[in-house]
């Protein structure tokens, strides 16, 4: 889905869902704005689809508490068993063929 979107209708699409949100706990602008720290037009711009800076976008998510959801965003690049035994300084000894 979000391939095929341009850079642009991200940004509306992500602004939409974090009205959506915004509404359903129940804030205003005003009151996410002054909970988060930005102000008001700040609000306003991540809703439109506005490009806004990143740390601002940290603030008001972390007020609406969906700071978990950037685990999401970019996930923890995970290091493979062979890896980590590279990092350990040991050899592969034998690899198993698979089945």
């Amino acid at each position: 889905m979000w391939i095929e979107l341009s850079d642009p209708a991200i940004l509306k699409k992500l602004g939409k869902r974090l009205k959506d949100y915004r509404i359903s706990q129940r804030f205003k602008q005003q009151e996410l704005a002054e909970e988060s720290g930005v102000g008001i037009s700040t609000i306003a711009k991540i809703e439109k689809g506005q490009s806004v800076s990143f740390s601002l976008l940290i603030s008001v998510m972390r007020t609406l508490g969906l700071l978990e959801n950037l685990e999401l965003l970019v996930p923890e690049q995970r290091i493979s068993p062979f890896e980590l035994l590279k990092l350990k300084g040991k050899q592969v000894k034998r690899v198993r063929s698979k089945l």
